[in-house]
């Protein structure tokens, strides 16, 4: 009886060895996960998705996900090249294409992509000036990204788009931008006031040159305004004085 206990023992304490073990190897991987292989610490190849098994002691197992990572880029300071002092954030996509470099070639692929986000902003953003920031971000966004791609690809990563969210100004910066905008308003509206007025004397020009031409043409207009004036029960009668008349007289008692 005692050796039949112990042989009972025996099976189920083996039947244990064997249902963990088989517990211990057997993986199920996501269809957005992948399992980066490890056999007596040499890589042996990337499974997944699905079903897979992993012998316990001899090969290790790395997860990594394969989809889009949002992330968002700190708030950097920044000077621009024009020396004005902003602070930029901004937020960065990217996923794994290559599991088993991403895990290979760089120690943690979400802190070395966030660490080179932050100075990659810093340095593009300082090359270009503060105007250059505000209108034009789509052109930075596309500088941004394909600088991260291009460093980013060894690690097996894919950089899809960077976005600069907000750029922030200090008040003093702020008030300048707006007297720089009012004095441009201002500029405009001086600009359009010369060219109206230089418009209006070119038109006065030809119709002088106009009434000059026909003897008759200065006597009309004159009672054309007396026309216009009388038809506001005016009671002031404008009676015009030729200033050639003027220059004789003036000369006549010169003479004298």
């Amino acid at each position: 009886m005692m050796l039949f206990d112990v042989g009972n023992l025996m099976i189920l304490l083996a039947l244990a060895v064997i249902l963990w073990i088989l517990g211990s190897a057997v993986r199920i991987m996501r269809e957005y996960q992948r399992a980066v292989m490890f056999t007596l610490g040499r890589f042996s190849g990337v499974k997944g998705p699905g079903l897979i098994f992993v012998i316990p002691y001899l090969q290790q197992m790395v997860r990594v996900d394969l989809r889009t990572v949002v992330l968002d880029v700190p708030s950097q300071d920044v000077i621009s090249r024009d020396n004005v002092s902003v602070k930029v954030n901004a937020v960065l996509y990217f996923r794994v294409v290559d599991a088993d470099r991403a895990v290979i070639q760089v120690e943690d692929f979400l802190l070395a992509t966030s660490q080179l986000a932050q100075t990659t902003l810093r340095s593009v953003l300082g090359k270009h000036s503060l105007d250059e920031m505000l209108a034009e971000r789509d052109r930075l966004n596309t500088d941004i990204q394909e600088i991260l791609d291009s460093q980013t690809e060894t690690w097996g990563i894919k950089v899809s788009s960077v976005e600069i969210k907000q750029v922030d100004l200090n008040e003093t910066m702020v008030r300048a931008i707006g007297r720089q905008a009012e004095a441009e308003r201002l500029r405009r509206a001086k600009i359009i006031n010369a060219e109206g007025e230089q418009q209006a004397a070119e038109k006065l020009t030809e119709a002088a040159r106009a009434l000059v031409a026909t003897p008759g043409a200065m006597q009309l207009r004159y009672l054309g305004t007396l026309s216009e004036i009388g038809a506001d029960k005016n009671s002031t009668i404008v009676l015009p004085f030729p200033i050639d008349l003027v220059r004789v007289i003036g000369g006549l008692a010169s003479d004298r």
